[in-house]
Formats: structure tokens, sequence, C-alpha cells
């Protein structure tokens, strides 16, 4: 396979939310296969900054596919081709030479685009404030092994714990659902003996700020777990309509 591959990139350029977006072709000489895809839009940008124009706002952070933030669609895809695969985990070999690449921001309502391909994920946050935490007064650290846990409960709970909040789950669904988001945070907490206490509080306030934030509902089509790259399985939400419906039952508001 070739070092290096030349690719035509049509980027998403948009000042704001308030302003209108368009595509822009960029021509890209020379991208080393080794690279990843955010390290060859790194270059995009000190080549558009050398030639005296704005570079591409995207998100980033730790670049090693734990923050979540590096949020693209990739050829019609969240994140990119690769199963599994956050953009900054995506390398450049797993494209083609000559071929064209088209890069956006998530497409939902509750993602506002700030600038580019950067989104406003805010809302994500204010579902995690809503109910996704533990209020207890623990005191000292108690020991690891006081409150036991069966290890299919800590497994299954540590899966649900690897979402990172990406948001691709919402980009992916043609609903643009964030319930696979919030069920991987319900299930985290419920499966554990420290998530009991509010256990059906944080179910209701959660679900109910998804709702005001403007997210769709869930229809099952499963397009949420094949896009998400810590493969988040949508059994999550079965447990979380359980968890509602017991909340409902039970009669809490």
């Amino acid at each position: 396979m070739s070092e290096t591959i030349n690719l035509t990139l049509k980027v998403w350029r948009q000042a704001d939310a308030g302003s209108e977006g368009r595509f822009v072709i960029y021509d890209m000489q020379g991208v080393s296969t080794h690279m990843s895809f955010l390290e060859m839009m790194d270059v995009l940008n000190e080549r558009l900054i050398k030639k005296g124009e704005e570079p591409v706002a995207f998100d980033h952070d730790c670049r090693e596919g734990i923050c979540g933030m590096c949020s693209m669609f990739i050829n019609g895809r969240a994140h990119g081709p690769m199963d599994a695969t956050t953009t900054c985990q995506l390398h450049m070999r797993h494209f083609k030479d000559g071929e064209t690449v088209v890069v956006e921001p998530w497409r939902a309502g509750p993602f506002p685009v700030i600038k580019d391909l950067v989104v406003d994920r805010s809302s994500f946050d204010r579902i995690m404030q809503a109910g996704g935490f533990i209020s207890v007064n623990t005191g000292n650290a108690p020991d690891a092994n006081a409150t036991p846990v069966p290890k299919a409960d800590a497994d299954e709970a540590f899966a649900a714990a690897a979402c990172i909040g990406c948001g691709a789950c919402v980009a992916a669904c043609k609903n643009a659902s964030a319930m696979l988001f919030v069920s991987a945070k319900v299930s985290q907490f419920a499966l554990l003996p420290q998530g009991q206490v509010e256990r059906t509080d944080r179910v209701q306030a959660m679900v109910r700020q998804h709702d005001l934030e403007g997210f769709g509902g869930c229809t099952n089509t499963g397009a949420c777990e094949a896009e998400c790259p810590k493969e988040i399985s949508i059994s999550h939400i079965a447990r979380m309509n359980r968890e509602y419906l017991f909340s409902i039952a039970k009669g809490d508001k």
C-alpha cells in the first residue's frame, strides 16, 4: 500500500448556528496513510493558515477514543467507515487514493452547530444533571469489598459506563433519539447497589429532560448500536424502559 494518498475533502463550513452553511472542497495531496483522521484535519488547517484562510473548526481533546469530542459525520457514517472506532482512532489507511471524503457535523436539532464541524452537546450535560449521579453521604471511602456486587451485574454496569457521550447514537438515528445514551447512564446505576437510593427518581428525571431537549423517540431500528464507537447494546434501552415502568407503577414522580 502507498505511504501517501491524494484525497478530495468536501467539508461543511458554517459560521454559527444562525448562518447558512455550505460544503467547501479542498484538494489534499500527499496524505500519509499513517495519520489519524484528526491529524489529517490538522494538516489541512496548517495549509489553510499558511494561505491566509480560516481553519476548519472541529472538536477534539484526548485523541485516544475516551473523551467523545471528535464528533464528525464522515461519508455518511458517524465517526467514519470503521466499526467501534472514534474519529480520532480512524486512520487514513482506510481510505483509497483519489477518494472524495465528505465531512459533516452531527445533524440533530438538540445539537445546534457552533461553527463548522463543532456542535453544542450541552443537552447531554443537562440530562446528566437531571439524574445521572448518586447523591448520598458516604463519609470516608468504603473498602472496595464492603459492598458485594455480582460479577454479571458489575460487567454489565461497566459495559454501560463505557459510553463516552459522543452523540453518534443521535446522529445515526432517524429520529435523533438519545435513548441509547440515556439508557446507558440509567443502566450503570440501576445495576449497582449504590444506585438504588434514587433509582426511580433518576430514570424519570433523565427521560423527562431527554424529551425537553427535543430528542426524538426510539423506534428500535438499531442504528444507534451499529454506529456506537463503544458498542453500547440496545438491551440497555429495554432495561431503561423496565426501570421507567417500574417507577410509574411504584407511584414515584
